[in-house]
C-alpha cells in the first residue's frame, strides 16, 4: 500500500471545488442524479482526491438510485468502512484508505446473484479512467 495522504484543509479547498470538498472532506452528500455519468466501456474507479484504485467498471451495476452504485471494491481497493450514526440512522459509510475522503455509504440490498451489496458512491469522489488511457 502507498503512503497516507495528508493535506491541510487549506490544501485541500485549493485542490477540490467547493461539491467536491464537501462530499469528501466533510461528509456531505451529492444530489442523486446529479452527476453526469461515466464513458462506457472497461475502466478504472479512482478517488478523485488521491488517484487510489477503488472499482472497476464490471462491479459497477445500475440500481436506479441515483449514484454510482457497484456490488464490491476492485480486488486490492483501498476501501474503509465504518460506522455511521448521523442523521439519526445506523449506516456503514465507505472512505478511501488512502486520504480518507468519504465516497459514500454500502447497504446490503444490492442485486443477490453478485453478491447482494451495494455501494452507493458520490460521482463527484470518483475519476474514471477507461482501459485503453491506461495503457498509454
Amino acid at each position: 500500500m502507498n503512503e497516507k495522504v495528508t493535506k491541510t484543509t487549506t490544501e485541500w479547498r485549493e485542490q477540490l471545488d467547493d461539491l467536491t470538498y464537501r462530499v469528501t472532506r466533510e461528509a456531505a452528500t451529492e444530489r442523486p442524479f446529479s452527476h453526469p455519468g461515466f464513458a462506457e466501456g472497461p475502466g478504472e474507479f479512482t478517488c478523485t482526491c488521491c488517484g487510489a484504485p477503488l472499482f472497476t467498471k464490471e462491479e459497477k451495476f445500475e440500481s436506479g438510485c441515483g449514484w454510482p452504485s457497484f456490488v464490491a471494491p476492485a480486488e486490492g481497493a483501498g476501501i474503509d468502512e465504518h460506522m455511521d450514526t448521523s442523521h439519526g440512522m445506523v449506516r456503514t459509510e465507505v472512505t478511501c484508505s488512502q486520504c480518507d475522503a468519504h465516497l459514500g455509504h454500502v447497504f446490503p440490498d444490492g442485486p443477490p446473484d453478485r453478491g447482494g451489496m451495494r455501494y452507493c458512491i458520490n460521482g463527484v469522489a470518483l475519476d474514471f479512467t477507461p482501459e485503453d488511457d491506461k495503457k498509454e
